[in-house]
């Protein structure tokens, strides 16, 4: 099965700008040009897959070229693949430990209201 990038973004819901970025990082192994339009294979779609779940948790495109370009010279880079994913979970716990606390004072603040203890002027 090979799909035109137009099949692949409206089949699989992925931004045409993300198709871009896999064409320019050289990624696309079976992708065959066929009447003026890229080609994509199931392995593709397997690689826009991953692509698509490293930007879902946070990555940014950088991060995201260089997990894939890492994940492509296979088993020896599983060392820093796994560091660059240990990094982002410990970015994104940082951002829940933030929210909590933005939370625990919204509920301060609407619990001294209800009671209120806080007038308005």
């Amino acid at each position: 099965m090979h799909l035109t990038k137009d099949e692949v973004s409206r089949r699989y819901q992925i931004p045409i700008t993300i198709l871009d970025e896999y064409q320019s990082w050289g990624l696309c192994g079976a992708v065959k040009v066929a009447m003026a339009d890229w080609q994509y294979d199931e392995q593709d779609l397997e690689r826009l897959s991953m692509i698509m779940a490293l930007h879902d948790i946070g990555f940014d495109t950088i991060a995201v070229e260089e997990y894939m370009k890492l994940l492509l010279e296979g088993e020896k880079t599983q060392g820093a693949r796994l560091s660059m994913l240990n990094k982002q979970r410990g970015k994104t716990l940082e951002e829940i430990h933030l929210k909590e606390r933005q939370l625990e004072r919204l509920d301060y603040l609407r619990h001294v209201m209800r009671e209120g203890t806080i007038k308005p002027e």
